[in-house]
């Protein structure tokens, strides 16, 4: 079903029994599939590809040039940087078919996946965190950590506003930005929500 303020442009394929949710746009030469799903107030750049069965979480950000395939989901408030790239099989052959060893992602909410970054399937993003443009992700990453590199490593924490934590000797960081206060605490970053 589409929501009837969606938006599809006319150079764009939303396949029957796909369902996208009000106010979200789908821009130039984008396929979503059947049994995809897209939440509210998304913003879908153009030259995008969802296969069947991806889950896309209220205002989320896709940019251009991502194809998300079967065993994606993003939560809401999840940003996908220009010419990302998701896999969902960890060996593929042309000449093997591998339909059943689909290995799911999971995008937290709130995160942030750069430009040109690729994710390795079979991981999780945690919530609010902050993979660089160009990053390879081999292993899941924590809610609020920083990963940048080939294979991608903890580089910082950031706040849910985007900015990099500089914690004190007691542990504790504010964001510059709305003053919240995150704790680090067993080697993880704990912010107001969590």
């Amino acid at each position: 079903m589409i929501a009837s303020t969606a938006f599809v442009h006319a150079s764009s394929f939303a396949d029957s029994g796909c369902s996208i949710g009000e106010g979200t746009k789908i821009w130039h030469f984008s396929h979503i599939m059947s049994d995809a799903e897209i939440g509210s107030f998304c913003n879908i750049g153009q030259n995008v590809f969802i296969a069947s069965g991806v889950k896309i979480g209220d205002r989320t950000k896709i940019q251009n040039n991502v194809s998300l395939y079967t065993g994606v989901v993003c939560e809401e408030d999840v940003f996908l940087g220009p010419s990302m790239v998701f896999t969902n099989v960890m060996n593929p052959r042309a000449f093997v078919e591998r339909k059943s060893e689909y290995r799911p992602t999971l995008i937290r909410k709130g995160a942030s996946i750069g430009a040109n970054a690729t994710l390795v399937c079979g991981n999780e993003i945690g919530e609010y965190a902050f993979v660089a443009a160009g990053a390879v992700v081999t292993q899941p990453v924590l809610n609020f950590s920083m990963v940048a590199g080939v294979p991608a490593k903890h580089i910082g924490w950031m706040s849910k506003a985007g900015h990099k934590l500089h914690f004190d000797e007691n542990n504790q960081a504010q964001c510059p930005e709305t003053g919240q206060t995150y704790v680090l605490r067993d080697q993880q970053c704990f912010g107001p929500d969590l």
